[in-house]
Formats: structure tokens, C-alpha cells, sequence
């Protein structure tokens, strides 16, 4: 039988505990990134990776194809240590692989494929794909079939070469709720499929990043971010009016943050937005800092 003075004391241990930290609280491990293409530092690829190396980014994306000649790109990273984390596939938009032209889809899986060869070179883990575009002419289902059935021609290169095909979340009115990326990913059945989460694209569909993340769980293996402002959105009665700068938005990044802990998230957190000199790039790595919480 539990005494008065037990219960008393069992209470106050309570209301103590209450006031501490949770003890599984988990902080994400993040580092930070910019795409390649921000860096509006002239010079050769030893001279931009230096650039954002000094405001303390450790990465950066490159685009596939981009015309970059890719060996002075794996020499500028070995020398400054900026890694190349991943690879974007720049065709994905124009020879997409929901298109109900068979040449133009196989145009854009001889481009995936080769944002996966890039990869490889490079160094890099992922391949960023966005699978396909619904519109006039592309219904949903029909995206979803035909992107499918692309990307499982891709997947034997993918596992050769040891990188993941990251579906990522854009406005192409396909995957807008974070059940279909979990179903289209995990429908692969392989490790060499995974999501690319854009925290700020999303919020124009109504779920909050957080929900994506928490819904995503291992199968996001990067995210990148801009700002969006849905109040902007709103009040200019137009979606492609709510962009702004890094941490004016209405990302609810201490809830984005307290979701990547959650799902025990380690790996990239990359910029995504108009880039420019080194004042601007100071000023975007300024605002990752803030919003990241790196310090």
C-alpha cells in the first residue's frame, strides 16, 4: 500500500522530471549545402568550392548534365573538401519519363541514367529525380505507370553503382500528399529507391513539413528548402507569389527540426534558391545557420 508520504514524494519527482529535457529527445545531425549552380563566385570549381567553404557549407549538388567538366569537379573537391553530395537529373522537367511519347521517355531514362554515372563519378549518393508531370495530357494514374515502370529500368544501375534514385517533391501536380511518396518508394521494394523531401514545395498542398518527415521517416535521405510564405500566397490569391527568403516563410522549422530528430535523420540540408556573390551566399548561410539551429 503506498503510503501519504510516498505518493508526496513520487509526485514531486514527477514535477521535477517535468522541468528537465526529455531524455530521448534527439537533435538531427545536419549539414549544410547549396546547389552548385547558386555560387555566383567567378573563377574555376577550386575557386567556388573555396567560396562557400569559408561560410561554412561542407556540400553541394550539381546538376546532370551541366557542362561542367566533372574531373576539375572531383579535383576541386578533394583540395578544398566541399563534398559533391548529389547529383540533380536537369532533363527530368522536359523528357519526363510520364510522357506518352515512348522516345521522349526514353530520352529521360538515358538522362537519369546518366545522372547516375555522374554520381559515381563524383562521389555522390543520390540521383534527385522528379518522376514525371501531370497535365493536360498526363493523367495521374498514367504518371504513376509510366514513371514506374522507367525508374525499374534504372534500378539495376542504380544498385551497380551503389546510389539512390531520390524522388523528390515539386509542384507537378503528381505526389502531394506524403502517403503517395511513402507508397511510390516503398512500391520499388529497394533500398536504391528513395525520397528527396523540398520542405517549403509542399506547403502549398496543406500537410506540414513536419507530417511529411514523420510520415517519410528512413525513406527521406535528403531534404532541401527555400522559403514560402502561405499568408503571401493567400493574400496575392496566387501560389507563385508566397517564395521568400530563407526563414521568412511559414515553415515551422522548431517543428521541422524536432521531426528530423525523431526520425533520427543524419545527412544534407540544402539550400535551394537564387543565388549570387558572396555577400548573398553569406547572407543565405546566415539564415540556414538560424533556421538548422547550427548556432
Amino acid at each position: 500500500m503506498t503510503t501519504r508520504r510516498q505518493f508526496l514524494a513520487a509526485s514531486a519527482a514527477l514535477a521535477t522530471a517535468s522541468l528537465l529535457p526529455a531524455a530521448d529527445a534527439k537533435k538531427a545531425k545536419l549539414k549544410k549545402a547549396v546547389k552548385y549552380d547558386m555560387i555566383g563566385v567567378k573563377g574555376t570549381p577550386t575557386d567556388k568550392l573555396n567560396a562557400v567553404k569559408k561560410l561554412g557549407f561542407l556540400g553541394v549538388e550539381i546538376n546532370s548534365p551541366s557542362g561542367l567538366k566533372l574531373d576539375e569537379v572531383v579535383a576541386a573537391s578533394k583540395e578544398t573538401g566541399i563534398l559533391v553530395h548529389g547529383v540533380i537529373d536537369s532533363v527530368h522537367w522536359t523528357d519526363t519519363l510520364s510522357s506518352p511519347d515512348e522516345k521522349v521517355r526514353a530520352k529521360g531514362l538515358k538522362a537519369l541514367e546518366g545522372a547516375l554515372n555522374d554520381a559515381k563519378t563524383v562521389g555522390a549518393d543520390t540521383a534527385l529525380l522528379v518522376p514525371g508531370v501531370v497535365n493536360k495530357d498526363v493523367t495521374y494514374e498514367q504518371c504513376w505507370e509510366r514513371s514506374t515502370a522507367e525508374v525499374k529500368k534504372a534500378l539495376p544501375l542504380a544498385e551497380k553503382l551503389k546510389v539512390k534514385i531520390a524522388i523528390e517533391t515539386v509542384w507537378n501536380n503528381f505526389i502531394t500528399k506524403p502517403e503517395q511518396l511513402v507508397e511510390y518508394v516503398d512500391q520499388f521494394k529497394s533500398e536504391w529507391v528513395a525520397a528527396y523531401f523540398d520542405i517549403s514545395n509542399m506547403i502549398k498542398y496543406g500537410v506540414q513539413p513536419a507530417d511529411w518527415i514523420r510520415k517519410l521517416g528512413k525513406r527521406m535521405v535528403k531534404f532541401d528548402f527555400k522559403g514560402y510564405s502561405a499568408d503571401k500566397a493567400k493574400e496575392a490569391k496566387d501560389p507563385g507569389k508566397g517564395w521568400c527568403k530563407i526563414g521568412e516563410g511559414t515553415e515551422d522549422w522548431p517543428e521541422v527540426l524536432k521531426a528530423l530528430g525523431e526520425i533520427g535523420y543524419d545527412g544534407w540540408a540544402t539550400a535551394e534558391v537564387g543565388g549570387g556573390d558572396e555577400k548573398v551566399l553569406a547572407d543565405i548561410a546566415e539564415r540556414m545557420d538560424k533556421v538548422l539551429g547550427l548556432k
